[in-house]
């Protein structure tokens, strides 16, 4: 009997409920499957050497046990999660794992893994936190170290026309990825946030030419698309920390409200710049990775004085780009989340929602534990939201 193979958005559902599928077939093929936790190890260089990266995620559904022998409860549940999955098994089709300093919990975290997991190989590029021409310096000299180990892994050496390759490849799915938010401009909208959410997390658990693919499917199913989310009153644009699982962006669209937009890591966040191209490759992934991406664990402010002195102009410098998407994307509201105790994203939370009123965007602050049930009671202050913004 054929299987009939899927495609397009049946696809993506497929990856989602069955993440490690694929990458189970390739490494039963002979291929190295890397996986990294964030969106800072630099995977276009596991690319070039044809390694397979491989996006580390936690799962809100699975109760933490056994990494409580490890990391304290008062500390981010969602890495708590991904070492859990790691030290039950879950990520045992590994060959490599990849880390970086995300924050101090993550750090950590790196060497927790590598003591207990015992992932065959590990490596963790100590990324800067500011964006000074040290700092640039600092995170060129680290992503040499960091080429000459995974070379040494490979068993083969990384050409400059190989990373140049995988750069091409890796813009070429950035490029995409802004495409299909351009489905999300209309209204309705023809793709909606949930779904949004299921694409990234299936092509981040895949080759990346594999996912370009997958992405050119789903772009050609949504141009024909009839059975598109329904217009709803309020256009949502989500800010936060890891959202990995659609239960909450699932509860918001039950209520009046699509999302249209985010900012997140499992979202737009690691898409929407591409690599610069430089004579040397590793000019253009340092200043992407430390300058382009815009999260909150890079601290952006060069002159911290002048900062506290002209508090509206340090925020708008920093978050007017999410003024830009509530203009593109039509946004009358913000729900602005994180997972309890992620330090670098609460500590930017009253700077955010201070722009945003500034700039007439109403807002809502959502903290969770990384759990399905404790999204429950969130439901009615979203559902308060909506009235006053409506």
């Amino acid at each position: 009997m054929v299987v009939a193979v899927k495609k397009g958005l049946d696809r993506v559902r497929e990856l989602y409920q069955d993440r490690p599928q694929r990458a189970k077939e390739l490494k039963a093929e002979g291929k190295k499957i890397i996986g990294y936790l964030c969106i800072y190890p630099v995977t276009e260089m596991m690319t070039a050497l044809d390694l397979v990266p491989y996006r580390i995620l936690g799962d809100m559904r699975e109760p933490i046990t056994k990494a409580d022998h490890y990391l304290p409860t008062v500390v981010c549940p969602f890495l708590r999660s991904c070492l859990d999955l790691g030290l039950k098994g879950k990520y045992d089709f590994f060959d490599g794992v990849v880390t970086s300093h995300i924050c101090d919990v993550g750090s950590s975290l790196s060497g927790i893994w590598n003591y207990s997991v015992k992932t065959p190989y590990h490596y963790h590029i100590d990324t800067p936190h500011t964006v000074h021409e040290t700092s640039l310096e600092q995170l060129r000299s680290l992503l040499r170290a960091f080429q000459k180990s995974l070379e040494e892994f490979a068993g083969k050496k990384m050409g400059v026309g190989d990373l140049k390759k995988a750069i091409v490849l890796h813009n070429e799915q950035r490029a995409l990825v802004r495409e299909l938010y351009e489905f999300k401009k209309p209204d309705p909208p023809l793709i909606s946030g949930a779904e949004t959410l299921k694409v990234i997390k299936a092509i981040q658990s895949i080759p990346i030419a594999e996912g370009n693919a997958l992405l050119r499917e789903v772009i050609a199913e949504l141009k024909t698309r009839t059975n598109k989310p329904a217009g709803k009153a309020a256009r949502l644009m989500v800010w936060g920390s890891i959202l990995d699982d659609t239960v909450l962006i699932e509860m918001v669209e039950s209520l009046d409200a699509n999302v249209v937009m985010d900012d997140t890591c499992v979202g737009s966040r690691p898409y929407f710049e591409d690599v610069p191209f430089t004579a040397d490759p590793i000019d253009g992934l340092a200043h992407h990775y430390l300058v382009d991406i815009k999260c909150p664990r890079t601290f952006r402010t060069r002159d911290f004085f002048a900062a506290r002195k002209n508090y509206m102009e340090d925020l708008k410098s920093r978050f007017s780009y999410l003024a830009d998407y509530a203009r593109e994307w039509k946004v009358n509201g913000v729900i602005v989340e994180s997972v309890r105790y992620c330090d670098t994203h609460g500590y930017e939370v009253p700077g955010v929602r201070d722009y945003l009123k500034e700039v007439g965007l109403p807002s809502i602050y959502l903290e969770h534990d990384y759990t399905e049930g404790a999204l429950a009671p969130l439901k009615t202050r979203v559902q308060g939201f909506l009235e006053i913004i409506g």
